[in-house]
């Protein structure tokens, strides 16, 4: 994509600046008409973000939006390290608070922050845009004859008894390099008893570790995985939707149900304070949509109570900051690796 002289050097010395701190795994620069430039670090696919992309630069032409998709724990980092964003947008909701509440966020006031739930943001540093359950995703094809999982024991059971269907073949998050990983098995383990029993089981066939929702979805449509498991539903969902559920289907565990809050804030170092404020309200507007059917991305979800015990998603607040002290991370995952590393 063509940029015009200005913008194009002052993100390129951008781009030096943070090269060696940071692992990009996708970037795309969207040319505006002026010389603004808003600089989004994201954990969200470039497929899967991009038509929200186009539709808020429609409402803001003169800016030229770089877009860099990172892993969380990459984000996390270059945030912490000072690197130069406006916003930083990541299903990590733990690092996300961790960020805000170490003083990297800044705090931003708007009408749209204002209609957000109590739940869905935190003293105006992090805000919530979407509700995403995490879902098992299966193969079609490996799991003919066998009975579908309605929860965690009986994902156990099948497994269990079923090593030459499963070996190898199962795919979850490499919890030592995904963020969101991590959030999903630390929340599991606190709400699951099935938790340390279903890695144990996993751990004896061999699962393959992957960093990201995407890459295991893709590798169960493709027949190399038969079960992918805690991956995004709205990844999922869209993945289904151009398989046409022919060689995969999506299974949600009746027992516990992992809800994860995509967040966006503006980091302390935000040059684009304004550019910035908008896309976190133009994100927000999205997010309070009534229809779910107009962007893979789900919105938020805003009848939830709670202070009912069934309430869904997982609570933004210190709570978060449990697992991410030193030296309870190091024992989960040691406790992780025993049991998911088994010879």
């Amino acid at each position: 994509m063509r940029l015009i002289p200005f913008a194009a050097g002052l993100i390129l010395s951008l781009t030096f600046s943070i090269a060696n701190a940071l692992e990009i795994e996708e970037r795309k620069i969207y040319e505006g008409t002026g010389d603004d430039v808003l600089r989004v670090l994201s954990t969200a696919d470039l497929n899967v973000f991009e038509p929200f992309i186009i539709e808020f630069q429609a409402g803001q032409p003169s800016l030229t939006i770089d877009y860099i998709t990172a892993s969380s724990t990459e984000v996390h980092a270059a945030i912490m390290e000072g690197a130069a964003f406006d916003v930083v947008i990541s299903s990590a909701m733990d690092l996300q608070f961790q960020l805000a509440n170490d003083g990297f966020a800044q705090q931003f006031d708007s009408e749209f922050t204002e209609q957000l739930p109590d739940w869905a943001k935190w003293r105006q540093l992090v805000f919530a845009f979407t509700t995403e359950p995490a879902v098992v995703v299966i193969s079609r094809d490996r799991f003919e004859g066998l009975p579908l999982p309605q929860t965690r024991q009986d994902m156990i059971a099948i497994l269990r008894d079923n090593p030459e269907v499963f070996a190898d073949s199962v795919g979850t998050y490499d919890i030592r390099e995904s963020g969101l990983g991590y959030l999903f098995a630390t929340q599991e383990a606190r709400n699951s008893d099935a938790f340390w029993r279903l890695s144990e089981v996993m751990g004896r066939l061999q699962p393959r570790l992957y960093c990201c929702s995407g890459q295991m979805i893709n590798d169960v449509a493709s027949g190399d995985l038969a079960v992918a498991y805690n991956v995004l539903g709205s990844y999922a969902a869209q993945r289904l939707a151009e398989d046409g559920g022919e060689s995969m289907l999506i299974l949600e565990l009746e027992d516990f149900g992992n809800v994860m809050l995509r967040t966006a804030l503006i980091p302390a170092t935000a040059t684009n304070v304004v550019g910035a404020g908008a896309l976190v309200d133009a994100l927000i507007d999205k997010g309070l949509r009534e229809r779910a059917d107009d962007w893979v991305l789900p919105p938020i979800q805003v009848g939830y109570d709670e202070n009912l015990p069934t309430f869904g998603p997982i609570r933004l607040g210190p709570a978060l900051m449990v697992y991410l002290d030193p030296l309870n991370r190091r024992a989960f995952l040691s406790s992780w690796e025993s049991a998911m590393e088994q010879e």
